[in-house]
């Protein structure tokens, strides 16, 4: 009688899982106001928005929760994600398709004032000679490395007014982030040899920073690094105690090659969490420098009671986000950028509860953020990317829920 007890409440529990998961994936029909944005022609970018306006006093520094130039004027970060250099195929996404300035004023004309480059260590270890078909719309390209392409396509960003963050985004140049432990970290030589293909030390790690950024040490638009993606350990075991050592040691060695540049370090636990900087604060040698950075993304908070954020409410959400990094923003303590987050073309209910609660809140408190991702297709097997903002052709937007959000996240329309 035990045991038919037992087997009935597993089953009604596993069929309370399937319908409330099975809800998440019901597809979601667009508002009114989402449908009559998709009608209109994207608004203007706003020109006081970029470094290149003439009104920004470079460099760029720290002031309590903002950043700002050297009048204290607020330079809020309204990013997206062009990767591809930390893939297999070590090139920024769209090269065979438009000239890389094309690819920049298509940036520029969304409205995002800044870029996140990412780059794998395996790019600056072995450095190829990149196939002339990945860069055929960029003919002065042909025949370069691949260092050479990220310098070049980092250079149109800047050329165009666009600031950018440099970000190491992983060691084995693959799609980010699995559950493989040799990219769990920035460094893998604890592990056994023959576990990773690509090894590297703390110091390895951190000469290839330098390696980077000392092509970019004249370039003011290149105005910081983002030390590494999605720090997480063995299934989110990483010490933020450890990280925060090495984030230090990495920037103050940055910092010794450009004084200028923005440090900044991004929470543990795949970047959502940022809970030990509020007792063990990340100091640089070089003061008003440091901005931390967090992620959050729909299976986000997954392993906790209340679920991953594509279930929570609005209250619980908050709560989430204010334990996790907002309370550094929300008590005036430091700049958070939220550098990654992002949601599909045809989103489910799930999908749009959290996209929903996150622009909420993102709003609210007028959030430095960073979209992933501009790309239309990944580089392994051009795969589609449905979370991007652009057709395959990297001119036309894709003018759906998520530009419109974003648009009015950029021009600062604030909500409670």
């Amino acid at each position: 009688m035990l045991l038919l007890i037992l087997a009935l409440f597993v089953g009604l529990a596993l069929l309370l899982f399937y319908r409330a998961e099975t809800q998440l994936s019901v597809p979601w029909l667009p508002a009114p106001d989402d449908r009559l944005f998709s009608q209109r022609p994207l608004p203007r970018p706003l020109e006081h928005n970029f470094l290149d306006n003439g009104t920004y006093a470079l460099p760029l520094k720290t002031k309590g929760r903002d950043i700002v130039d050297q009048k204290n004027n607020r330079f809020r970060l309204s990013s997206v994600n062009w990767y591809g250099a930390s893939d297999e195929l070590f090139v920024p996404g769209g090269l065979d398709v438009q000239h890389r300035g094309v690819i920049a004023q298509t940036i520029r004309k969304l409205g995002f004032n800044s870029v996140r480059m990412p780059y794998a260590d395996e790019m600056v270890m072995v450095n190829p000679e990149i196939m002339p078909h990945l860069v055929s719309a960029n003919p002065d390209l042909a025949g370069l490395r691949a260092l050479d392409i990220f310098v070049a396509s980092v250079e149109a960003l800047t050329n165009a007014g666009i600031a950018v963050i440099i970000n190491n985004h992983i060691t084995t140049a693959t799609w980010c982030c699995g559950a493989d432990p040799c990219d769990a970290g920035w460094a893998n030589d604890h592990l056994p040899r023959a576990m990773c293909r690509v090894r590297q030390t703390e110091e390895e790690w951190i000469e290839h920073w330098e390696t980077v950024m000392s092509r970019f040490v004249d370039n003011p638009l290149v105005i910081g690094a983002d030390l590494r993606n999605e720090v997480r350990g063995m299934w989110g075991t990483m010490p933020w105690r450890k990280w925060a050592t090495a984030a230090e040691k990495a920037g103050n060695r940055l910092l010794k090659i450009n004084k200028d540049w923005l440090i900044i370090v991004g929470g543990t636990e795949s970047g959502n969490y940022l809970t030990g900087a509020k007792n063990r604060p990340v100091v640089l040698n070089v003061e008003d420098k440091l901005v931390y950075s967090a992620h959050v993304y729909s299976w986000s908070g997954w392993g906790s009671l209340e679920g991953r954020y594509s279930k929570r409410t609005y209250p619980s959400f908050v709560k989430a986000m204010r334990n996790n990094w907002a309370y550094l923003v929300e008590q005036d303590i430091a700049p958070v950028w939220v550098g990654e987050f992002g949601a599909p073309d045809k989103p489910g209910e799930g999908d749009m509860n959290y996209w929903a609660n996150l622009l909420r809140y993102l709003k609210s408190i007028d959030a430095d953020f960073g979209y992933w991702a501009i790309n239309p297709r990944k580089p392994k097997d051009n795969e589609i990317e449905s979370y991007s903002l652009v057709k395959d052709d990297w001119v036309t937007p894709i003018l759906d829920y998520r530009m419109k959000d974003m648009t009015e996240l950029i021009q600062g329309r604030r909500v409670c």
